[in-house]
C-alpha cells in the first residue's frame, strides 16, 4: 500500500509514501471526522490512498487572498 498525496485545489502531486505496510493510526487519519475522511480520502482498487492536502503554493495564494477560502479551486 503507498500513499499518494494531492493539492486539493492545484492538483499537483505534493509527495508519496511508499510501503508496503502502513498504519493509518500512525498518519493521524482516525483524527478526522468522518466528513473529513470522505473528503480527504479515496482508495484505489490497487490499495493505495489518495490524499487530498494543500501545497505550499496554494497556501501561500490562501494567506495572501483570505477570501479565496470560499472557492474550493481557485487556480486559473
Amino acid at each position: 500500500m503507498s500513499l499518494h498525496y494531492y493539492c486539493r485545489h492545484c492538483s499537483i502531486k505534493v509527495g508519496s509514501i511508499e510501503r508496503v505496510s502502513l498504519y493509518t493510526e500512525s498518519l493521524g487519519f482516525q483524527l478526522l471526522s468522518d466528513q473529513e475522511r470522505q473528503e480527504m480520502l479515496s482508495y484505489e482498487d490497487n490499495g493505495d490512498i489518495k490524499v487530498l492536502t494543500i501545497c505550499e503554493d496554494c497556501q501561500e495564494a490562501l494567506n495572501r487572498n483570505p477570501d479565496f477560502h470560499l472557492y474550493e479551486t481557485f487556480i486559473q
